[in-house]
Order: structure tokens, then sequence, then C-alpha cells
């Protein structure tokens, strides 16, 4: 089974390419979401089976005040991916990692997937709008999840009062590679099994000197205060 992965230096790329071994994680050079003729020359070359696509532009601040480029990198760019999939011939199994972000965070519920969407900046509608692109195809399942790196933490305090059901990268990857192998379709959660804050998910992540914070210490483009997510399709994950 070829598997190819777009996003494959971020985070989560590095994680599902341990995960899905032999797989194929092309440079930025090599497949650029954003150009048309890049993507299309990837898969077409690659011909995978199995596409993940984790590619995106994830920070909040960066995507408000570049909403051009987040635009071209987290919607066009899917969609750039979504019609080469379709040149294929071989039915390719579609994964496109979404996020938390789309809900509004602001009612302390766990979100599951037959909740309605409500994102409040522009990183998440454009995420939201990457969804819709994908539903364009058939064989397509989307994934919501919320994660980060297992290593030290790249700020120098974290919110107290912002709660998620997180997962490291390599938790998520694994339930990805679990949700593949039974090509589920249509929107799934991946989660924690519990909710935790922020400054929580920091010290987990082996950074035990990071300070904490709250939502009255930050000064940006508004936030999901709370991304906790459920799942009534799927099993749930321990991030210990």
């Amino acid at each position: 089974m070829k598997v190819l992965i777009t996003g494959g230096s971020g985070a989560l790329g590095k994680s599902l390419g341990r995960a899905f071994k032999g797989s194929y994680l092309p440079s930025h050079e090599e497949l650029d979401v954003t150009k048309k003729d890049s993507v299309i020359k990837s898969v077409l070359s690659c011909k995978p089976d199995v596409l993940i696509h984790a590619a995106a532009l994830v920070g909040i601040r960066e995507c408000e005040e570049d909403k051009e480029k987040a635009w071209l990198t987290n919607v066009e760019g899917t969609q750039n991916i979504v019609n080469a999939v379709k040149k294929l011939s071989n039915n390719c199994y579609l994964m496109y990692i979404s996020t938390a972000c789309v809900f509004a965070g602001e009612h302390n519920k766990f979100y599951t997937e037959d909740d309605i969407p409500s994102p409040k900046n522009y990183y998440a509608l454009t995420k939201l709008c990457g969804e819709i692109v994908t539903r364009q195809y058939e064989n397509t399942c989307i994934i919501r999840t919320n994660f980060v790196p297992k290593a030290q933490w790249k700020y120098p305090n974290a919110f107290i009062d912002r709660f998620g059901t997180y997962l490291f990268s390599d938790g998520v990857a694994e339930g990805i590679l679990d949700v593949s192998k039974k090509k589920e379709k249509g929107i799934l959660h991946i989660v924690g099994d519990k909710r935790i804050s922020m400054h929580d998910l920091a010290v987990l992540s082996g950074s035990k000197n990071v300070g904490k914070m709250t939502l009255k210490d930050y000064n940006g483009p508004q936030v999901t205060v709370d991304m906790s997510l459920s799942t009534k399709r799927w099993k749930k994950y321990s991030i210990i």
C-alpha cells in the first residue's frame, strides 16, 4: 500500500512518517500545495492508495495577519489535493486533517461529530472550508483532532483556562493509522480520554518549568477556549 503524506516536515507529519513506514513524505519543494502543477505531478507520479493531507498554515496570528496566504494554503491547497486525487484511477483513500478549533468552544461541552461548527478565527474558518472542499471527493475521511509534539513547550507560559482532549502527535498518528485500516468515511474525531488544560499538557510534554497564564494575560486574535472533543464513531486514546 502506497501512502503519501503532505506536511511531512510538521510535528504530525513526522509522527505519521513513523507510523506509516515506507510512506512518501515529499518536501515542500517537491509538493507545494499552493501550486496546482506541483501537486498533480507528485500525486500522479506516486499514485498513492492513501493520501493523508496534513499540510496547513496553522498559526492563528499568522492566519489573521496574512489571510490571503491562509486561504491559499488551507483552502485552495486542499482543493488542489482533491483535484489531483480525482485524476487517479485507483479510488485513493483521502484523509484530511482538520482541527477541534472549528468549534466555538464556549459551552463547556465535549463536541462530537454531530455538532455544528462555529469557527472563532480565520485559521479555524479556513480549516472548516477545507473540510467542505474535501467532501467533494467521496472516498474520504475528515479527522478533527488537537495535538502537540511531545517536546519542550515552545512558549514560556501556558494557559490554565484553555482546555482540550489533547493528544501528542504520535498518539494522533496512531489513531490515523487505525482509521486508515478501516477506511472509515465522513467526519471522525480522534481524541484523548480526558479533558486537561494547556498548562497540564505542557507539563505532560516534559516542560516542568513552564509558567502559568490566563486568557486575561493574552492579547491577540480570538482563540477557542475549550477545544474538548468527544466521539460517537471511534475510540478514545490515552495521552500517557
